[in-house]
């Protein structure tokens, strides 16, 4: 992933700078001060995902959750299933006057594989699948254009299976998954998946850490 990283800075297709897209969303909001905004994430666990979000500057709170399925309350175990339709996500509130949504979104792309379907790594099943749930059209529309960028730019080996669609439903994963690494940083699953990947990120994304 990091590969996938420096081509596409190499590339020089990261088009949407922190300025342009407030001053569209400035337009959009009638020139009115923004406050907080907020997107919905689904990379994979969201263990990992809380992890590395959690340490932007601007990204004021996240929370580890469930969004896109039918059934209403899921629990952990009906997620599980896969038959729920929910994915895994983290639903991220952050200030647009120090982190833009572009940046957002380049870290998203950058800190999971957005070309495997339904999967990442062992972890498999629509529950795992790369997701966008934008909660304004304007959102929608930056995921859209830097989606097809990416793909456009052939960044990864394959096409980008990102699914964008409009935020519908969050249900908070139960306490225990909340602050999950925080809290567990010495179990095996953080220390030997989670500890590695945000070590990673921690180099590539230095300047964007809180």
């Amino acid at each position: 992933m990091l590969n996938s990283y420096f081509t596409l800075i190499n590339l020089g297709i990261i088009l949407f700078s922190c300025s342009d897209y407030k001053a569209n969303s400035n337009k959009i909001e009638h020139n009115k001060i923004l406050e907080m905004d907020t997107i919905t994430f689904g990379a994979g666990c969201f263990w990992c995902v809380e992890a590395i979000f959690q340490d932007l500057k601007g990204v004021e709170r996240v929370a580890s959750g469930y969004s896109g399925g039918t059934s209403k309350n899921p629990t952990y175990k009906d997620v599980c299933t896969g038959t729920t339709g929910h994915a895994e996500v983290c639903q991220i509130v952050y200030n647009p006057e120090v982190i833009s949504l572009p940046k957002l979104l380049e870290v998203f792309w950058q800190v999971h594989d957005p070309t495997t379907l339904n999967r990442q790594g062992g972890d498999v099943g629509t529950q795992y699948r790369s997701a966008i749930f934008y909660h304004t059209l304007a959102q929608k529309n930056v995921a859209v254009e830097y989606l097809t960028k990416l793909n456009e730019a052939k960044v990864f080996e394959s096409p980008i299976v990102t699914e964008i669609t409009p935020f519908t439903n969050f249900y908070a994963a139960e306490k225990y998954h909340q602050d999950y690494f925080n809290l567990n940083g010495e179990n095996p699953y953080c220390s030997t998946v989670i500890r590695p990947k945000l070590d990673k990120f921690k180099k590539v994304f230095a300047e964007l850490l809180k």
